[in-house]
């Protein structure tokens, strides 16, 4: 299945800063604010709907534009196979790839050749990554339906601290038009995602970690 969207499609977010110190969320959306904890029976059902639409959704690819929480902007090209897989490889002059492959997440600069590496499990993106979305009560945060937009908020604490994930879907087609992470400092980072294909095939070395380079090169 393919799906091509443009500017005003799909939105992903990721920064630098996410893995860091812990990963960023949107802020200032407006609405109506449906508590997930305890939720009402309009937000559980709208949510456990599009939770079994993305869990159904396991490859996705397009590409990006990002703006990093203070206004700087880049943009390219990504990847995802869930669960688990996620690259983003960045447009000159921008030097930054981003890898998951399951276990690790690491930041890569080929401009100086340096890499960080973290836990996949021990960051919020593990939730979006994850086979399905985690729907129970000490997962979801607060879930929010408006006219144009979903949003479904996602943290746990005893992992992830007060860092979240923010995961906005379309109303109509319940596909995932933005997520957002927010790291323990509330910073924000958002990245447009456009002329999204879906349901294509991956290889795995789209998600293969060099991590000889890393260990070699600073990797953590």
């Amino acid at each position: 299945m393919t799906e091509t969207r443009n500017g005003d499609g799909n939105t992903l977010v990721i920064s630098r800063r996410l893995f860091v110190c812990g990963l960023a969320a949107l802020a200032g959306i407006a609405g109506t604010t449906l508590d997930a904890a305890p939720a009402s029976a309009q937000a559980s059902a709208v949510a456990q709907k599009i939770a079994d639409h993305f869990s159904s959704v396991k490859t996705m690819a397009g590409e990006f534009v990002q703006f990093g929480p203070r206004g700087e902007q880049t943009g390219g090209k990504f990847y995802i196979r869930r669960p688990g897989r996620i690259r983003f490889n960045y447009e000159a002059p921008s030097p930054m790839r981003v890898i998951a492959d399951g276990r690790s997440v690491v930041i890569g600069n080929m401009k100086l050749k340096t890499w960080d590496i973290y836990p996949l499990s021990k960051t919020p993106l593990n939730l979006l990554l994850s086979e399905r979305i985690d729907l129970s009560s000490r997962m979801v945060r607060d879930v929010r339906v408006e006219p144009d937009l979903i949003t479904i908020v996602l943290g746990d604490r005893s992992i992830f601290g007060d860092s979240t994930i923010t995961m906005m879907f379309d109303p109509k087609t319940y596909n995932l038009r933005q997520w957002t992470i927010t790291d323990a400092q509330k910073k924000d980072t958002s990245v447009m995602i456009f002329n999204v294909q879906t349901g294509i095939q991956l290889d795995d070395k789209v998600f293969r970690i060099p991590y000889d380079e890393v260990r070699n090169k600073g990797g953590k």
